[in-house]
């Protein structure tokens, strides 16, 4: 009975691990290919030749050029198994692609980590594609495992994946081997056993394929994964809840599924609906709960995520099918038409984020621009929307299938098993995931800053989170007011940065969200944080906000910060719509005042910090008109601007957008970093929280 087993079990380990490799091969490939366009796009509005050699980021466009086509091409692997799919060793090669792509990410040998991690991608549509030819009882085995996996590596790294990092080199040499191994003792068996029983019931029941149907459930499935459900982060900015209390919930929601108890259960409710509204049923059941989540807040919005990813969790099962008779399977050009409905759902992703940085056409393209830049800045507060449309996409496959309900129990033993390996794996994720301790500091005099970190990303859009950590280090500060800071976004890879940038310094966070609960504004501090909250500014164009954060530096005494970021200004319809960004950025200054007003109706301020970015000059009448109105000092006020500008970028003059205003504080000094983390370079100034200047 054993060796009768161990090509299933094989096989589901080898589907784990290429599962897993797909997983943090096409998350890392969307934020990859946002960052290489993007910086592509702002190195083709300046001359190369007279930038510096060593700025982090800058490529070459032609370069990018060939990394999209090259995935494209790899997109369309899939392909192959319409035409020998038929080829159970097919699957050999898609282990060897994929096994190796995953490995070149690191390695940086013949491919570039982008071109390395279409290969990736590409490898593992086509496995997919094969198995569910072969194995089509173990498809929904390759993403239940593969998110989990994913999942765990992220807990330890504090949701930025560890086995992105060349140091990971040697261990995932191992695991592609170990894969490509697998994989040929399993189709080894398999093919003998085909060759001496080629009518047992059991290899009949694993033909299946992917219709038309399964490529948009797969589409919506992954959308909902990557951008939410399989993030703890994610649901934890959405829903306001604490991270580390929820990651072993959502680990143990994603692989519920494999728990036959569960299916059965799942088949049970599901049979009690008429065949033609089981799936509907199920949409809506998906649907409610993702409301819930992410229209409130607190544990019951967060338990409402960690159900809706049991829910989605199931309806893996439904994205393939078995085959029948002489049916001919066209999967793998329905998986390239997944891929595309997913790329357009990456792509409005995107948007909801960055609808205000829309600009228009020039040139032939002009007669673009009554249609195309209003549609794409109409993306605005359609984060939800997005993932409705996604959970739709994800239930096609359950309303086209009204007469098989494929949730099948097993025996007891596989239950207590797969039970035992689910409560295994989160525990495993409660302990990696644990948050070290903060030892909080009490001190009368300290290091306040303001850091803009353009989401983690430098002027050439080099993703290098190491690298502000740097900044933040070196300049000394005990308290950073951080803004476009972004808690699990796909394009920034979907790391939680206050939580790893806090966990990397040391230091306790507050995020504040802005934008679709993932991006917006935080406080990082080696000084106790009593308390925080925020509201969200007038703007008609990107949303912003104020955060405040109160805190103790030493007993009996309140120090109150407000964290802040202004619409940028920038020409995206001339000299009217310049105007029209800098009345913006007005009544949102004035909006900030009228918040601390409101804080303090006496009128009576204690220690009080204001800083963020402005994004305006200080000879500005927005700035300018600061200190009149509120008493507040700048402690970089008569700095030359070669010493204290902190928005620098190629091609245009250094500026000073990021500010620091001080209130009934003694500053001691001040200064600036840059490193290139950033676009901004940090600003930090010295403060003396027992020496009072009254304004």
């Amino acid at each position: 009975m054993l060796r009768r087993l161990q090509p299933h079990h094989l096989a589901l380990i080898e589907a784990a691990l290429i599962g897993l490799f797909f997983v943090q091969a096409t998350r890392f490939l969307i934020g990859m290919l946002y960052s290489r366009v993007a910086g592509a796009a702002a190195l083709l509005a300046l001359d190369p030749a007279a930038l510096p050699a060593d700025l982090p980021g800058v490529v070459d466009p032609v370069v990018v050029g060939d990394e999209i086509t090259f995935a494209v091409y790899m997109l369309a692997l899939p392909l192959f198994a319409v035409l020998l799919g038929h080829l159970r060793s097919l699957l050999v090669i898609a282990a060897v692609i994929t096994a190796a792509g995953r490995a070149l990410m690191l390695a940086d040998i013949g491919l570039t980590p982008t071109s390395a991690a279409a290969l990736t991608v590409g490898g593992g549509l086509l496995y997919l594609a094969v198995l569910a030819r072969h194995r089509v009882r173990i498809v929904p085995y390759v993403f239940v495992f593969g998110f989990a996996l994913d999942q765990l590596f992220r807990a330890v790294g504090n949701t930025l994946d560890p086995s992105w990092s060349p140091s990971y080199l040697n261990i995932q040499v191992g695991l592609s081997v170990a894969v490509v191994l697998l994989t040929l003792i399993s189709v080894g068996w398999e093919q003998r056993r085909a060759r001496s029983n080629p009518d047992s019931p059991a290899i009949a029941a694993d033909r299946g394929l992917l219709p038309l149907w399964g490529g948009f459930g797969l589409a919506g499935l992954l959308y909902l994964q990557l951008a939410l459900l399989a993030l703890p982060n994610a649901i934890a900015g959405r829903a306001d809840v604490d991270y580390t209390t929820f990651v072993p919930f959502v680990l143990a929601a994603t692989l519920l599924p494999v728990v036959p108890v569960v299916r059965g259960r799942a088949r049970r409710f599901i049979g009690l609906f008429d065949g033609r509204m089981r799936g509907w049923t199920w949409m809506l059941l998906a649907a409610l709960l993702i409301v819930i989540g992410t229209r409130f807040q607190g544990v019951v919005a967060g338990a409402s995520l960690v159900i809706a990813q049991a829910v989605i969790s199931l309806m893996w099962w439904w994205v393939v099918r078995p085959k029948t008779g002489r049916e001919r399977g066209f999967g793998g050009l329905w998986l390239i038409l997944g891929v595309m409905v997913f790329g357009l759902l990456v792509i409005g992703d995107n948007f909801i984020y960055e609808y205000a940085f829309v600009r228009d056409f020039t040139g032939d393209l002009a007669f673009l621009n009554p249609i195309i830049p209003p549609l794409l800045r109409g993306f605005r507060g359609l984060g939800l929307a997005l993932l409705l449309l996604a959970v739709f996409l994800a239930a096609i496959p359950m309303t086209q299938t009204q007469r098989r309900i494929p949730w099948l129990g097993s025996t007891w033993a596989v239950t207590l098993f797969a039970s035992l390996l689910v409560i295994g794996a989160s525990l495993g994720a409660a302990f990696a995931a644990r948050p070290p301790v903060v030892e909080e500091e009490s001190i009368d005099e300290f290091r306040v800053g303001t850091f803009n970190i353009h989401g983690g990303y430098s002027e050439f859009y080099d993703y290098n989170l190491e690298a502000v950590a740097s900044a933040i280090d070196v300049s000394g500060v005990q308290v950073v007011l951080v803004q476009e800071i972004e808690a699990g976004r796909l394009a920034s890879f979907g790391v939680d940065q206050p939580l790893w940038l806090a966990r990397r310094l040391g230091m306790d966070r507050r995020f504040f969200p802005t934008n679709e609960g993932l991006q917006g504004l935080a406080v990082l501090s080696k000084i106790g944080i009593a308390f925080d909250d925020g509201e969200l500014l007038p703007s008609i164009g990107q949303q912003t906000g104020v955060q405040r954060v109160q805190m103790q530096p030493e007993p009996g005494v309140v120090l109150t910060l407000y964290n802040t970021w202004l619409s940028p200004l920038f020409e995206i319809a001339g000299q009217e719509g310049l105007d029209l960004q800098q009345q913006d950025q007005l009544f949102q200054r004035n909006a900030l005042l009228q918040v601390i007003a409101n804080h303090h109706p006496d009128g009576v301020l204690g220690r009080t910090i204001i800083g963020g970015t402005f994004n305006n000059v200080p000879d500005s009448p927005l700035i300018e008109e600061l200190p009149a109105l509120t008493g507040f000092a700048d402690p970089f006020a008569g700095c030359p601007i070669q010493t204290c500008a902190t928005f620098a970028r190629s091609g245009l003059p250094p500026a000073r957008f990021d500010y620091l205003w001080l209130r009934n504080l003694t500053s001691a000094g001040s200064g600036v970093i840059n490193n290139g983390a950033s676009d901004h370079a940090l600003a930090f100034a010295g403060v003396d929280v027992n020496r009072l200047l009254e304004p």
